[in-house]
């Protein structure tokens, strides 16, 4: 399924092809804070209509997280996910390379149809 998605005001505009079957709910203090409710999707499921080089770039911890935000509304649309820390490698997590899309800046997207996980980044050492 195509689904386009804008920041607030509009400026970051993307689209990304996939059938959202659920939304995660991180417990980190930056999650809790933004509120996003994430789904990932592969690298090639996300098309940008705006550059990356026009956004906003925040990294923390390990810098392995890359967060893009609109530098004029300060929405977080779509993120690059941390790679595993050693504690979550050693727990069997494997690597991710796609995106993470925040479901609440999808167009007619209803996130009450579908399933919350909880996602409890405050037990992951982030260091």
């Amino acid at each position: 399924m195509q689904n386009s998605g804008t920041c607030h005001c509009g400026f970051v505009q993307f689209e990304v092809s996939t059938d959202i079957d659920h939304v995660r709910v991180c417990d980190f203090s930056i999650c809790h804070q933004r509120g996003a409710l994430i789904f990932r999707v592969p690298d090639d499921a996300l098309r940008l209509k705006t550059s990356l080089s026009q956004l906003s770039l925040y990294e923390w911890g390990s810098r392995t997280a890359k967060d893009y935000f609109c530098p004029r509304c300060g929405i977080l649309p779509f993120r690059r996910p941390s790679a595993p820390t050693p504690q979550e490698l050693a727990q069997g997590v494997k690597p991710f390379d796609g995106w993470a899309i925040n479901a609440r800046c999808l167009h007619g997207f209803d996130p009450s149809g579908v399933p919350v996980r909880k996602v409890h980044g405050r037990k992951i050492s982030h260091t």
